[in-house]
Parts: structure tokens; C-alpha cells; sequence
């Protein structure tokens, strides 16, 4: 197992950490998330070093190069269209990670401080899988600690109260 990095200040997208997910309607067996690294972000810049120098250690370890993994079995990708100037790390774990505010104090889902556009430390990790399924390298999750409030990806429910008439009882 590698070492783990810590990430500071990173967007979190498609959380599935309080409960595990589902993934084309079946049950996923992690807590999942794509974290969204900014390719300006000296400090950013700098886990991506470690990150490549942690890959690479795997490849020389395992005698795989890149090419050796298809697109959807590595889970480091460069940027895409929902995401310019960023890198994405899909990242996961079976064990619920750690999920904490800035003070160190537990979250709750029902806290909502956790969502898809918020920014957040993380402990992370990469590994090498080959199963019937083929090679993959992954990423464990092993905590996430709310940092501060972004910009809500998506749109989030609509209120649609106006819409419906009273009713006399």
C-alpha cells in the first residue's frame, strides 16, 4: 500500500459518502467521490507530483506502464468538460471514511455541510487491482474534512409550492 496524501481545498462532485451508492441501479460496495483539483492551485499542483511519483511506484512495482490500463480503470483523469483546468480522482473505499467539520467534530448527513461543489480536505491513498475485470488503479478514501462552501454543482431541488392550489377541508 502506498502512502497517503493529504489534499487541501479540493471540490468535492457525485459524494456518496454517508451511504454507499448505486451504479446503474445496482448497490455499489463503497462510499464513493470524484475529487476536482484545480491545475492553478500551487498546492494542487504539488499533490498531483505526489500523486504521479505514487502511480509510477506502482507501475515499477506491479511492471505495468499507463498504457497497460484502460480509460475507465484508472482513476486519476485529466481534466473534462464539466471540469476545465482540473484533474479527477475517483476515489472510494468499503469502510465509511472519516468525515469531519473544520474543528475536527463528526458530520452527520442530516448536518448538509457535505454536497456536491464544497471544498474539503482528504486522505488518500492508490493502489494496484487485478481481478477478472481486468487491471485497475484505484484511490481509497480514508477521510474528509469539511473545509468551506462552494458553489452547488447542479441544480438541487425546485419549489414548486406556488404551484398547487389550497385546499378546504
Amino acid at each position: 500500500m502506498s502512502k497517503k496524501i493529504k489534499i487541501e481545498n479540493v471540490r468535492l462532485s457525485y459524494p456518496n459518502l454517508f451511504q454507499k451508492g448505486f451504479y446503474e441501479g445496482k448497490e455499489n460496495k463503497k462510499y464513493t467521490a470524484t475529487l476536482v483539483l484545480d491545475k492553478s492551485n500551487p498546492k494542487h499542483v504539488a499533490a498531483k507530483k505526489l500523486i504521479d511519483e505514487q502511480i509510477e511506484t506502482i507501475y515499477k512495482e506491479t511492471k505495468t506502464k499507463r498504457i497497460d490500463f484502460k480509460e475507465d480503470k484508472f482513476c486519476v483523469k485529466e481534466e473534462s468538460a464539466d471540469f476545465e483546468n482540473s484533474w479527477l480522482i475517483k476515489v472510494g473505499n468499503s469502510k465509511r471514511p472519516t468525515i469531519i467539520d473544520r474543528d475536527k467534530s463528526p458530520l452527520a448527513e442530516s448536518d448538509e455541510k457535505i454536497y456536491a461543489g464544497c471544498y474539503v480536505n482528504v486522505i488518500i491513498d492508490f493502489y494496484y487491482y487485478d481481478k477478472q475485470y481486468g487491471k485497475f488503479i484505484l484511490s481509497n478514501l480514508y477521510g474528509v474534512q469539511f473545509s468551506e462552501d462552494g458553489e452547488p454543482f447542479g441544480t438541487g431541488p425546485v419549489d414548486v409550492t406556488d404551484e398547487f392550489d389550497d385546499i378546504d377541508l
